[in-house]
């Protein structure tokens, strides 16, 4: 589909798609240099901001970088959403910065690679009007919907056999059958259904299109034979109209297209600028961590826990909590998300008013099992345990444990917990794990990167870039623009270029930490089954 105006229409409600002049862009001209080569642009939308990265391909290094966050609608009911406008106006800040940072001409900018939070659902209307704000991935307001959905699908056997995986809350297919039931107007101008790196590729490009790594979480796509499943929308809405509003899909390392005019004459860019494909967040991290070979794995402490690592084949019955999605890479990642973990800590250090350094004292303070103390930090719900519905729980206090430092420890024990439990999912699938590539803001954290090593049992190592998905956009732009140019380049060489570890960050885990740390973590099974017996 073509961009035939800009979109959100209503501009009542709507911040314009033009930098502002205080952004001071055309300020950079006398401190520009040559781009070389030419510069690839990453960016990772993610649920508390936008990132932004120029990489440098000459140097191998990223030359600049930038950040600017989102607001979130949240309510008690569940509901995660967010304005598809305020991802473009953060990325236009973020750009702003990175490109000042780099003091590159940005006309040397050659082509764009998009990472964004997977599973939202954007719904535009005929017009390319955004109907609604985005329901986002941890959005368990549609738990009802998922369950009523996953029964029509026959169960988990069924979902299996339709889909190769099993729809979960969070998916996007329970999203619009939420919508119908809900929003039954907005729900009928429905005619473009995107995922959100899906729409910023259309504002970038003003075309319409999907990938099959994104396209794996939405329900109602089959992650073995890379195709939609007109099926299970239909369950949905039997006329197919639903159907009718899905986007093309494209291959990892296919372009969407060109920037379009206007936004190359706002963001100075040249008017061949290539948009290559993108994906969802979990897909640009694996290849901004170099997780495109099997025996690796990539962990994610950020507002989510997510643990992923890749195969060359589909993953066949797997346990029903893996989602065993497509890879934007060519193979599969088959991946775990805890909806706590940022967030849960962040809560509890807010609620002793603890700065970031004393919260990490504090936790340091008790210690490994917490004196007895268990914190199921299911705060948000949870996704892995599928428990969408759940709620915090605080096991095994006493006067001694009730102390500031046992419950900041007990947080970042509980979340980590959650990804041991994702650990050994993957484990019993056969799927094995040599040494894990941390990534996200928790990773940051000495303290945390040695309780991941010691619960996991496994060595870690941060790489050198810590943001892992808006580098995997920029590999990927330049994969795109590589094949778009017949040049002879594989994604694994430019991976094996781009992407290095930080050896200093690297962590083996410790012998009696290991084991003092496995009976804390039966402990937190046990209790996680008496009082959660479907986990």
């Amino acid at each position: 589909m073509g961009f035939a105006a800009p979109i959100p229409v209503n501009t009542d409600s709507v911040v314009p798609f033009r930098l502002h002049p205080s952004y001071g862009l055309s300020r950079l001209s006398d401190r520009r240099i040559s781009g070389g080569q030419g510069m690839y642009l990453g960016v990772d939308c993610g649920t508390q901001g936008t990132k932004v990265v120029i990489l440098d391909p000459e140097r191998g290094t990223l030359r600049g970088e930038g950040y600017a966050p989102h607001a979130l609608i949240s309510e008690a009911s569940g509901r995660r959403e967010q304005e598809p406008r305020w991802w473009i106006d953060a990325f236009r800040r973020a750009y702003r910065t990175a490109l000042e940072q780099a003091g590159v001409d940005s006309r040397a900018i050659r082509a764009i690679g998009v990472s964004g939070q997977q599973h939202g659902l954007v719904a535009l209307d005929a017009s390319g009007e955004v109907i609604r704000p985005a329901k986002l991935w941890c959005d368990t307001e549609t738990a009802p919907q998922n369950t009523e959905l996953l029964d029509r699908l026959g169960g988990e056997n069924g979902s299996l056999e339709t889909l190769g995986l099993v729809l979960a809350t969070g998916y996007t297919l329970s999203k619009l059958l939420w919508l119908k039931q809900r929003e039954p107007d907005n729900f009928a101008r429905v005619a473009h259904i995107l995922l959100p790196h899906d729409y910023l590729n259309y504002w970038l490009s003003g075309e319409i299109a999907s990938e099959y790594g994104d396209a794996s979480g939405t329900g109602y796509f089959d992650i073995r034979s890379r195709r939609w499943v007109p099926e299970a929308l239909e369950l949905i809405e039997p006329s197919g109209r639903l159907c009718s509003a899905l986007p093309p899909l494209r291959e990892a390392h296919q372009p969407v297209g060109r920037v379009r005019a206007e936004v190359a004459r706002e963001l100075g860019l040249a008017e061949d600028v290539l948009i290559a494909s993108g994906g969802g967040d979990n897909m640009m991290g694996a290849i901004g961590t170099g997780n495109i070979r099997e025996g690796r794995v990539t962990l994610s402490l950020g507002t989510s826990g997510t643990l992923y690592a890749y195969c060359a084949e589909a993953p066949q019955r797997l346990h029903p909590q893996l989602a065993p999605f497509c890879s934007s890479s060519g193979g599969w990642l088959p991946l775990i998300c805890t909806l706590n973990l940022t967030g849960a800590a962040n809560a509890v250090r807010d609620l002793f008013g603890l700065d970031l350094g004393g919260f990490n004292a504090a936790a340091a303070s008790a210690p490994i099992g917490c004196d007895g103390l268990s914190l199921l930090p299911f705060f948000s719900g949870e996704r892995v345990p599928a428990l969408p519905q759940a709620s915090g729980s605080l096991l095994g206090l006493n006067l001694h444990n009730l102390t500031p430092g046992h419950l900041c420890r007990a947080v970042l024990e509980g979340t980590t917990f959650g990804l041991r439990y994702g650990l050994d999912l993957l484990g019993d699938a056969g799927i094995e794990s040599r040494d894990i590539r941390l990534i996200g803001g928790g990773a940051k954290s000495p303290m945390w990167r040695q309780m991941v090593a010691d619960i996991l049992d496994t060595r870690v190592v941060c790489p050198r870039a810590g943001e892992a998905a808006a580098l995997g956009g920029a590999i990927q732009a330049a994969w795109c623009d590589a094949c778009e140019r017949g040049e002879s380049v594989s994604l694994a060489q430019l991976c094996e270029r781009y992407v290095a570890l930080d050896d200093a960050t690297a962590l083996e885990p410790l012998p009696e930490s290991v084991e003092a740390y496995q009976v804390a973590f039966d402990r937190y099974r046990s209790r996680l089954g008496e009082l959660h017996p479907e986990a």
